[in-house]
């Protein structure tokens, strides 16, 4: 059986539109919330064999509030985004708006002096490749952001992918496989069977 990884987004801290680059925040009153809520279907992965977490006060604080106890893993931490740290998109784009468009639209760009789309999803791979090649389970708590790059990584798909996934606060994203060879699960309720 392959390794299996299972990664759980963090619980939020600020409304969608209020995120900041490098949210070093911790968890509001709603993420609470949200760890409460969604805890009797994601505790169950606490029995993971290891666990991890980004090394955010949110993260932690999740994957605490969730029983896994995790062990910070500081290349599972957000995109350097240099000069940009705390910003909103908005704010940022307000600031230096050809800047955020360079980097929007080329993956190897660091116009914020800090790391590349492209150096963000190899060193989340280059994490994922070096977890234990025994099989197991491994489950990590994780900023959106991680996870994104985390699939880029694992679909061998192309960087301007991270884009366009969109990962939700406690989400579960599972992959199977071993270094360079990854396949991303995806598990759904059964289908009901039909009645009569």
């Amino acid at each position: 059986m392959p390794l299996r990884v299972t990664f759980v987004a963090a619980a939020r801290s600020s409304p969608l539109l209020a995120e900041r680059f490098e949210d070093d925040r911790p968890l509001d009153q709603a993420g609470w919330d949200e760890v409460l809520r969604g805890a009797g279907e994601l505790r169950p992965l606490a029995a993971a064999d290891l666990r991890y977490c980004s090394p955010t006060p949110r993260s932690r604080a999740t994957g605490d509030a969730l029983g896994y106890a995790p062990l910070v893993q500081l290349a599972l931490r957000d995109c350097d985004m240099g000069r940009w740290r705390g910003l909103t998109l908005g704010e940022a784009m307000a600031r230096e708006p050809a800047s955020v468009d360079a980097w929007l639209a080329d993956p190897r760009s660091t116009p914020h002096g800090g790391e590349s789309l492209l150096a963000f999803i190899s060193r989340v791979g280059g994490w994922l490749d070096t977890r234990p090649a025994a099989d197991g389970r491994i489950v990590a708590v994780a900023e959106p952001s991680v996870i994104r790059a985390a699939l880029v990584y694992v679909l061998k798909a192309p960087p301007a992918t991270y884009w366009n996934i969109d990962v939700r606060p406690l989400s579960a994203t599972t992959v199977t496989g071993r270094a360079g060879r990854w396949n991303l699960r995806v598990d759904g309720a059964p289908a009901q069977a039909a009645r009569p």
